[in-house]
């Protein structure tokens, strides 16, 4: 009876951790969890820019059709 109990109960933990996450990443107050998210999208915004400037994504095109003259007039 005892080792029928133990063995039902580290099934259920086993299931239960595969099921989803055990501690949640965000608070379950509404307002606060929205404010968490906004900081996270921000984060994931300023790394997506911050590796354009690494591989100079965020230069000017040179190789653009349109002449301009750069010098001063």
């Amino acid at each position: 009876m005892m080792r029928r109990w133990l063995l039902t109960t580290l099934l259920l933990l086993g299931i239960s951790y595969s099921v989803g996450c055990a501690l949640p990443a965000f608070s379950p107050e509404r307002s606060e969890r929205a404010r968490q998210l906004i900081f996270v999208a921000e984060d994931f915004r300023a790394l997506a820019k911050t590796w354009e400037r690494f591989w100079f994504l965020d230069q000017p095109d040179h190789m653009s059709p349109e002449l301009v003259h750069g010098g001063v007039l």
